[in-house]
């Protein structure tokens, strides 16, 4: 069974705490990105862990390999699970990452965020892509040939991820949805059956919880479209 992954994207402390305290023993596993990371520092993360959840630090590491290696191994010593590391920081920053994140910290790459456009990735890049799927694959493969434990990719393009890496990788995919649900600031989504079917294990989901008037019952109703349940996949 994928998991699932409660985004904290607030900017305080207590109204992070709110959803995990709103949440309760239905959701374990928490991602903790840029904003609430930059207003709390560690300490939230100290203290997700002191309530027993697991999580996900998701900062999308991008400088020379020295300074990410030495920011991996404070995200290890803060025992979180999961981070992130962009693949475009190229091989050398990607290897000496993994080296510094040991046994118990599994890296993940950021392939292409889940707003961007291939317009968007054509500005960027300064050059013409075949296609936002030719591209993620593309980086995907290279995270994978320099170690990384998986990637970040949006269910659009997490089918021909899975085909090219194979069974073991993991697939991040945020961009998750109930069926019907508003897209938010996302480009590319899919509800989280259709994100297992395309070969997802971990399922980041955001507002589509976090701001339901109900949190708890939002995410009962994610939980059984995972298992094919509910509301049919789009």
């Amino acid at each position: 069974m994928s998991e699932v992954i409660v985004a904290l994207d607030r900017s305080s402390r207590r109204e992070a705490l709110e959803i995990v305290q709103a949440l309760g023993e239905d959701a374990g596993f928490y991602k903790v990105g840029f904003e609430l990371y930059t207003r709390t520092g560690p300490d939230v993360v100290s203290e997700l862990r002191s309530l027993g959840k697991r999580v996900f630090l998701d900062l999308k590491l991008h400088d020379i390999p020295h300074t990410v290696a030495r920011a991996v191994r404070a995200a290890a010593d803060l025992e979180v699970e999961l981070l992130t590391v962009h693949v475009a920081g190229g091989p050398e920053m990607m290897k000496a990452a993994q080296t510094a994140a040991g046994e118990d910290l599994s890296l993940v790459g950021v392939t292409l965020l889940t707003s961007l456009s291939p317009n968007d990735v054509e500005s960027a890049w300064g050059c013409s892509i075949d296609s936002i799927r030719k591209e993620v694959v593309r980086l995907a493969t290279l995270a994978r040939d320099n170690g990384l434990a998986g990637v970040v990719t949006s269910p659009h393009e997490a089918s021909a991820v899975r085909r090219r890496l194979g069974p073991r990788p993991l697939i991040v995919t945020p961009g998750i949805r109930l069926p019907r649900g508003k897209v938010h600031d996302q480009a590319r989504t899919a509800t989280p059956h259709a994100a297992v079917r395309s070969g997802a294990t971990h399922l980041v989901v955001g507002r589509a919880v976090t701001a339901a008037t109900d949190p708890a019952e939002a995410l009962a109703q994610l939980r059984r479209n995972l298992e094919g349940k509910g509301q049919a996949s789009p």
